[in-house]
């Protein structure tokens, strides 16, 4: 769990921070919280359902088909082409104070905090002011901050229209069918058979990219099906190549074998197949070539 403390001028002056180059701490992230300005983005790769928090909805990139994986995360890897903005900020988040004051925090556990070699990056500067990426930092989360707002008005549209209906995933593994609960769709049906004011009242709401988004993103749950047989292939057939397989390579090549001129069954969008593949198939050629000496 993170151990975030607020940054002040008398903990932190003589400090300092580095960037991280892993996504180690996200791996265990099945979900991971999303806002309305990055779905756009999100939806070309990632796959996207609602949640539903107390009495509201909010977008979610799924990540994994079981608690504590993240299949987009492989030996710290991320490995997908649209990395979620709850993830971008890290070591730092916010927290609120008085008056709705937000104040910015770091995750003292990260092993990005510390002092000497390493650390390049300092809170403040020769001023004693908050330093230029500190700065930075802070206005992104800021950013986010305000877009969860209105990714909650958007999605209330949404809900008060009743365009949310749960989506029952189905993962076919070698023990056979699981469900995954808990996510919600758009009902694409309902959304097309709006009369004219409810669908205007969704549209000055800003509601239907989002819907269009969500729906656009469900083809992409395979893709966490394949990521999970390829990486249970190479650590059974080839296990001490486990930590070293490309799976950038494997999801290039599957993009490439798509065939495009097939139309997809609503049913695909609700089964996701993680037994291995039947057949040969060279995983030799999927591990990194800088390993393969």
């Amino acid at each position: 769990m993170p151990r975030y403390e607020l940054i002040t001028k008398s903990g932190f002056a003589a400090q300092a921070w580095r960037r991280h180059n892993s996504y180690a701490f996200a791996a265990t992230d099945a979900v991971a919280p999303l806002v309305v300005t990055e779905l756009a983005k999100a939806c070309m790769c990632l796959p996207i359902a609602f949640m539903k928090q107390n009495d509201t909805f909010v977008p979610h990139a799924v990540q994994g088909l079981e608690p504590g994986r993240n299949l987009f995360v492989v030996n710290g890897t991320w490995v997908a082409s649209y990395t979620p903005a709850a993830y971008r900020g890290y070591p730092f988040a916010l927290a609120q104070g008085e008056v709705d004051q937000l104040h910015l925090c770091i995750d003292m556990d990260s092993g990005l905090v510390g002092a000497g070699e390493g650390f390049d990056q300092p809170f403040f500067d020769e001023a004693g002011e908050a330093a230029q990426p500190v700065k930075d930092a802070l206005n992104f989360l800021q950013q986010i901050y305000r877009n969860r707002a209105v990714t909650q008005r958007v999605c209330a549209a949404l809900a008060a229209e009743d365009l949310f209906q749960p989506w029952p995933l189905t993962v076919q593994g070698p023990d056979g069918e699981r469900r995954v609960d808990g996510l919600f769709r758009i009902d694409e049906a309902r959304l097309n058979s709006l009369d004219p004011e409810a669908l205007a009242r969704v549209q000055k709401a800003g509601g239907l990219p989002v819907a269009y988004c969500q729906l656009l993103s469900m083809g992409n749950i395979q893709t966490l099906g394949l990521i999970a047989r390829k990486l249970d292939e190479v650590k059974n057939r080839m296990p001490e190549m486990s930590d070293q397989i490309d799976v950038d390579g494997i999801l290039q090549r599957h993009k490439a074998n798509d065939n495009l001129d097939s139309l997809e069954t609503d049913n695909d969008r609700n089964l996701v197949n993680v037994v291995a593949d039947e057949g040969d198939f060279d995983l030799s050629s999927f591990v990194n070539s800088k390993h393969r000496d």
